[in-house]
């Protein structure tokens, strides 16, 4: 259940949250699109999201994470007024969530993060309505040119040389790589982190991209990693089943030299009761943003701003993507005029070469606009922490790790 952080007044920043199901919202104001208020631009904005169902366990706090955006865009005179519509983690509610914010809603662009985003895309495209967001779902934003991907438009066939780097730091001799079958991205990662770790001389023992999406079952495979002997894990997968899976693993008496985990850092783990928390113990939990325990000036304002808008408790993978998201949604505001319309900010955000993620890529730039070659967001960096009791703390060595594409390897693409 997502967190219940009532009304946020920031300042002239009015927040209208709209609990909203597959085909229905409630809005408190009539205002839609976009225009001038009290001195400021006021636009509302779909956050489209899996609030229930399954992909829950890894989105659930995207409406923190706009929350604080919204602050950040309060700064450069940007009144965000948005409303939510959860697909329930199913595609046929995905289709109807999207229908819902453009034909009922009317909003100027929708900021998503969501594993069924694929399943709406095209109805967005047919529409033009500008996408910014996680590339974490499906090839969408690569062929799509109305979306924008924070970290760019992911090409997860190819693969780079990260993932690789980090086992053979660790001392990894034979890796376990999951994914799930539904989920075009997440497949694709579990295969090219395989390819990875061979390329770095790592034995892959286990492979799966096959897994249920969201499934905890994970008896049978965790037999079967035992079985294959490994000892490193990479789990492409929402945090429910990644934690499931390391605490079958402990249970197994499977020892691992490194777990290593996409998904979970922070909030979504701690918000998961002592079970989980249990589970991740020196777990590695990596991040394509700077981890707010380095206490940088990026990630102290991206603190701040979460506090300003109520948001408690550590920050979650979703909360970054989502604020940063908001900050993509501002620098195209800027450029997209004084009146801006889902045609404008298209064009505006389709001149944005060089984004930094508000600061928290670490002095690293992507081209949200490089449709070929982007694999691992910006730079190929990934920033490691390890769980310590309920403290991750940035791994030397690992803050970031980064990598290079490796020539001519790719992997099949899932459909």
């Amino acid at each position: 259940m997502i967190r219940n952080r009532g009304r946020l007044l920031v300042g002239a920043v009015a927040v209208l949250v709209a609990a909203a199901g597959c085909g229905s919202s409630k809005s408190g104001s009539s205002a839609s699109g976009a225009g001038h208020s009290g001195g400021t631009t006021t636009v509302t904005v779909g956050l489209f999201t899996d609030l229930t169902g399954p992909a829950a366990s890894g989105n659930k706090t995207s409406v923190a994470g706009l929350k604080a955006g919204a602050v950040y865009a309060a700064r450069s005179g940007y009144t965000v007024k948005y409303v939510v519509a959860d697909t329930a983690s199913s595609p046929t509610n995905a289709l109807a969530a999207a229908q819902k914010l453009v034909i009922r809603d009317h909003v100027t662009a929708v900021i998503s993060h969501s594993a069924l985003l694929f399943a709406a895309s095209s109805y967005f495209t047919a529409h033009h309505v500008p996408v910014i967001g996680a590339d974490e779902d499906g090839p969408e934003w690569i062929t799509s040119k109305n979306m924008f991907s924070v970290f760019g438009a992911l090409h997860t066939t190819k693969v780079s040389t990260t993932v690789g780097t980090f086992f053979k730091g660790r001392g990894v001799t034979n890796l376990a790589s999951i994914g799930y079958s539904i989920s075009p991205i997440s497949a694709e990662a579990a295969k090219a982190s395989a390819e990875s770790a061979r390329a770095a001389g790592i034995k892959v023992g286990y492979l799966n991209a096959q897994f249920p999406f969201g499934s905890t079952n994970v008896a049978p495979v965790v037999l079967a990693m035992k079985n294959a002997g490994v000892d490193g894990f990479v789990a492409s997968v929402d945090p429910n089943t990644a934690f499931a899976l390391i605490a079958g693993l402990r249970q197994a008496g499977v020892t691992l030299k490194a777990a290593y985990l996409p998904t979970g850092y922070g909030g979504d783990l701690l918000q998961s009761g002592p079970g989980a928390v249990s589970a991740g113990q020196n777990a590695y939990f990596s991040l394509g943003y700077e981890p707010i325990e380095m206490k940088t000036a990026a990630t102290k304002q991206f603190a701040n701003d979460l506090k300003t808008a109520g948001v408690t408790g550590a920050a979650t993978f979703t909360e970054y993507d989502n604020y940063v998201a908001a900050g993509l949604l501002v620098r195209g505001l800027k450029a997209a005029g004084a009146h801006p319309a889902p045609a404008s900010l298209i064009t505006a955000l389709s001149g944005i070469h060089n984004f930094d993620g508000l600061g928290l890529y670490g002095g690293h730039t992507v081209d949200i606009n490089d449709r070929d070659n982007i694999v691992g967001g910006a730079g190929n960096c990934q920033w490691v922490t390890k769980l310590s009791g309920t403290t991750f703390t940035p791994v030397p060595g690992a803050d970031p790790v980064c990598g290079t594409v490796i020539p001519g390897k790719t992997v099949s693409p899932s459909s």
